[in-house]
């Protein structure tokens, strides 16, 4: 057990590094090292990390359709009934309302605006629950002006 926790602090301390390279810029190592981290977990990895990492991989992309693919299946991976994995829905609808927004699909966007704000009863309030309800705003403030 602990040797496994430890495995998956360590995959969750390289996403973060991989993180760090993307808020600094370099989107394409940050983008390479993410794409092997998603190898080596595997279609039969951790729920949570799964999700995790393919969040901040469509935030990597440069094509906003590669973007939604990426963020579908971070809301794929958050199928489940974990605590963890619930707390991230409504941040996940949210992104993929944004990414039909970029791609001009404003239907497919109003319905993932809908599953956000029906899910965000489940954000605490704190800094993240702050962010995703200021995510949901933004889009919806985005759909009213198309």
């Amino acid at each position: 057990m602990e040797q496994r926790q430890s495995s998956g602090e360590s995959l969750m301390t390289r996403i973060g590094q991989a993180v760090i390279l993307l808020h600094g810029g370099d989107r394409e190592e940050a983008r390479n090292r993410m794409g092997d981290l998603w190898t080596e977990l595997g279609e039969a990895g951790d729920a949570f990390q799964r999700c995790t990492l393919a969040h901040y991989i469509a935030d990597a992309q440069d094509d906003p359709g590669d973007e939604l693919a990426w963020d579908l299946r971070a809301l794929t991976a958050a199928d489940g009934e974990a605590p963890e994995v619930v707390a991230l829905r409504p941040a996940l609808h949210a992104d993929l309302a944004a990414d039909y927004v970029k791609l001009h699909r404003p239907d497919a966007a109003r319905l993932h605006l809908g599953r956000a704000r029906a899910s965000a009863h489940v954000l605490a309030d704190d800094g993240y629950g702050d962010g995703v309800r200021a995510a949901i705003a933004l889009v919806a403030r985005q759909l009213s002006g198309a």
